[in-house]
């Protein structure tokens, strides 16, 4: 034999090897360097804080390396090995490692979230999506490498031998798809007019998501076989080239609902949101067809006889297969009924949700306008010698009322209330219960707010070491010592205090419950809750301030927060106290102005506000980034209220605000989308010591109240009189059965009602020193009362009304 010449078959099988060797040491260099390059994950497939595995308190420590790295590499090599022809190919080398980051993505995901209770395998499938750029990214550079490496090898390019791909198998794959939507096809980036397969946004909706799904899926097979991929596929091959065009279905979906969304409501409008969502709606069916396109995957194993004589009987066996363990872990939502409370205070009725509105006991619609307060707030205090929070002082709510505002927002501290594990500290609460009764004394309501930044007020410290890319930073406020677990990740911020490796692994530990902290604070709630039971003038309760997402959002932040929050308000109603519970999603609507959130079914209560922090144009990513804004002012009230419909409750933004030379014009416009909507808000803040972490140690306090630092005083500084002219615009407090429309600017207001059963009382803030001119149809007994800076109408009520100013 002649040494010189080599058999095919041996090249070729040289030629595999090194193309599976390149490509999985590739895809090993990029994952390290992520992993260097990005602390939190949060950009990268995988991160590395730089945190110590403490204990087995769950196995989500050690999950992304047990998991996701070697499903990863191992899959990628096997992947590449598998298409015998076409390994030179960038395409194949793509896709297979693509697939492979993402099913690691999937079992780390449920492999963390497995024992924590239902909805753990949903959660886990949806959160496929939220890694595809990072995974596409990953996929995309170890391709290229291969191609370059390898140029060299078979390439045998016929299509005599490819089987089609089984048509039972992709009419299964798209059939199931409104069984288990609810896994995606959810949230803000969905409206009404979407083509996706979710029962709830209708049959049409449905029809059309199935059989672009189907189609779709269909094209990719027939495009592969266009392209001739390899000749002679093995049964695993077959196997994955079906599953290829399952994914490539799912992403042709996300598309074409991208582009009807530019007709339907989600178009270009001075904003980025339509490619921002789109990329979410293709991530979301491109993690629909990962994890489900196993099933066209197996038709195309299904011998002929199989397809010709059974393809009904092996439909019905695939989507029972597909479809009885997913749909095992969901249930309708059933909410209870929201019970007020019966007592009454003074002039402030107890609060209710009705629908989606809030309400009081005598059936009037409120709307709930006001500011928040910090002054209680436990915040780091860069240098001792300068105050990080001012007196709160009865002052100060005679000067909210006097502005026409009805609702304080009064941020507390946990660390605060309960620095030392299972007691409330009694001198905090008793600064708290004074600060509500200062509140109602004036005739506002309070909602009493659990507060954090970064976690806990914890900075860096002097022994700090922060990796390259990464800074020392200040502490901020939140929890206690006691509840902060952090396995000695460094305390330094990534692009900011919300992403840091310190503050992420103590979020996470709160999230599973590690030494039983969530449950702590659920119970901790449970106690203040309970001090406030019978007070009217308490709103309700803001379970957490903008929730990090700590190391595995979604599931942090969708299914875990839910059951932190369903713990809290259980504990809440044990305790009596049947307020308004206020949830938040995490601090990525803060920053994106979107976000998940938890499922619609976290919890049977009804008394529950849906209340994201509406900072659209202000100090969001885009802002800091130097972009055009993700949404726009009047796109994140759309957004809001999408996700809101999801779970069936009212709006109402915890927090907003507006900071620089536009803040007077993009105010203007977020008021004329809360007067439109008719919603309620707290602005952030009524006042903002010199030493406020988040205000930085400068010579002005911020807030609307401002506070000189150079020459001292509580109220040295001229308040924000521009910004208060339009916060003090007039409005209801209170309506008589529903509001119908709602006008109100430069000293002009109009708004009409339709009563209801309950009492007729209209009660109507109008600001001004001057008496107004008032005009009412529908109303009886108007009168007008000075207060402070304005006017309060009160009127009788009946039938259809209106009111203008």
């Amino acid at each position: 034999m002649n040494p010189e010449i080599v058999h095919p078959a041996t090249a070729n099988l040289s030629v595999l090897r090194r193309h599976s060797t390149v490509a999985t040491l590739t895809l090993a260099v990029v994952l390290l360097i992520g992993a260097i390059a990005d602390p939190v994950g949060l950009l990268t497939v995988v991160g590395w804080s730089g945190a110590s595995i403490r204990s087995i308190d769950g196995f989500w420590e050690l999950a992304p390396y047990l998991l996701l790295v070697p499903i990863g590499l191992a899959g990628t090599w096997w992947t590449v090995r598998l298409f015998d022809g076409a390994h030179r190919r960038f395409a194949p080398v793509f896709a297979g490692t693509f697939v492979s980051l993402l099913v690691g993505k999937f079992a780390t995901a449920l492999a963390s979230v497995a024992f924590v209770g239902s909805g753990a395998l949903a959660t886990a499938a949806w959160s496929t999506a939220f890694s595809v750029a990072k995974v596409g990214v990953a996929a995309l550079i170890v391709a290229t490498v291969v191609v370059i490496c390898c140029r060299r090898g078979s390439s045998d390019d016929t299509t005599s031998d490819i089987p089609e791909i089984e048509w039972v198998g992709i009419l299964a794959f798209a059939a199931i798809a409104p069984v288990i939507a609810g896994m995606w096809w959810t949230g803000a980036t969905y409206n009404d007019a979407m083509p996706a397969p979710n029962p709830v946004r209708g049959p049409w909706s449905v029809v059309f998501g199935v059989i672009v799904l189907a189609a779709g899926t269909a094209f990719a097979a027939w495009l592969f076989r266009r392209r001739g991929m390899t000749s002679g596929l093995s049964h695993p091959a077959r196997f994955m080239l079906g599953w290829y065009a399952a994914i490539v279905g799912g992403a042709i979906l996300g598309v074409v609902s991208t582009a009807i969304g530019l007709f339907t409501g989600d178009g270009f409008s001075g904003d980025l949101w339509p490619v921002m969502s789109g990329y979410i709606r293709i991530a979301d069916a491109v993690s629909y067809g990962l994890c489900l396109g196993w099933i066209v995957g197996l038709g195309t194993l299904l011998p002929a006889v199989t397809r010709q004589r059974s393809a009904l009987a092996v439909t019905i066996v695939l989507a029972v297969v597909a479809v009885v363990v997913p749909t095992a872990l969901f249930s309708p939502v059933n909410r209870s009924v929201a019970v007020p409370l019966t007592t009454e205070g003074g002039d402030l009725l107890p609060l209710h949700v009705r629908g989606d509105v809030i309400a009081d006991a005598a059936d009037r619609e409120v709307l709930l306008r006001g500011v928040n307060v910090n002054q209680l707030v436990d915040f780091y205090a860069a240098r001792p010698e300068v105050p990080a929070t001012r007196p709160l002082t009865e002052a100060d709510f005679v000067g909210m009322s006097d502005l026409g505002f009805n609702v304080v927002r009064l941020n507390l501290s946990w660390s605060a209330l309960e620095p030392v594990r299972g007691k409330l500290d009694p001198a905090y609460l008793a600064r708290i219960r004074t600060a509500v009764d200062q509140a109602a004394k004036q005739g506002m309501y309070t909602v009493l707010d659990m507060h954090q930044d970064g976690w806990w007020n914890g900075p860096s410290t002097d022994e700090t070491s922060c990796r390259p890319g990464t800074a020392p930073m200040w502490g901020y406020d939140g929890a206690p010592d006691w509840a902060t677990l952090t396995d000695g990740a460094p305390r330094c911020e990534f692009t900011g205090r919300d992403m840091s490796p310190a503050g992420d692994r103590a979020f996470n530990h709160f999230y599973y419950d590690s030494e039983g902290i969530s449950t702590a604070l659920a119970r901790t709630w449970g106690e203040l809750a309970g001090a406030f039971a019978d007070q009217p003038a308490v709103a309700g309760f803001d379970l957490c301030n903008e929730p990090g997402f700590g190391e595995s959002a979604p599931l942090t932040t969708s299914l875990l927060l839910g059951q932190f929050y369903d713990r809290a308000i259980n504990e809440i109603r044990a305790a009596g106290a049947k307020q308004i519970v206020f949830f938040e999603p995490s601090i990525l609507w803060s920053g994106l102005a979107f976000d998940g959130g938890p499922a619609s079914d976290f919890t049977d209560d009804a008394n529950i506000v849906f209340s994201p922090h509406l900072y659209a144009q202000s100090i969001t990513m885009d802002a800091s980034l130097g972009l055009p804004p993700f949404v726009s002012i009047e796109r994140g009230f759309t957004l809001a209220e999408r996700v809101a419909k999801e779970y069936d409750v009212p709006v109402w933004s915890g927090e907003f605000g507006y900071w620089g030379d536009d803040s007077t014009e993009y105010l203007e416009r977020f008021a004329a989308e809360q007067d439109a909507r008719r919603q309620g808000g707290a602005y952030w803040v009524w006042k903002q010591a010199c030493g406020d972490p988040q205000n930085g140690i400068q010579d002005v306090g911020d807030g609307l109240m401002q506070q000189n630092c150079k020459s001292g005083g509580d109220a040295a500084a001229p308040p924000k009189s521009d910004l208060l002219t339009i916060l003090t615009r007039a409005y209801p407090l209170a309506a008589p059965g529903q509001l119908d429309s709602l006008k109100s600017e430069r000293g002009q207001m109009e708004l009409t009602g339709t009563a209801g059963a309950g009492t007729c009382e209209l009660r109507v803030w109008i600001p001004g020193t001057a008496r107004p001119q008032v005009t009412t149809t529908g109303v009886s007994d108007v009168q007008l009362t000075a207060h402070g800076s304005g006017f309060f109408l009160t009127g009788c009520a009946r039938g259809d009304y209106r009111v203008r100013t």
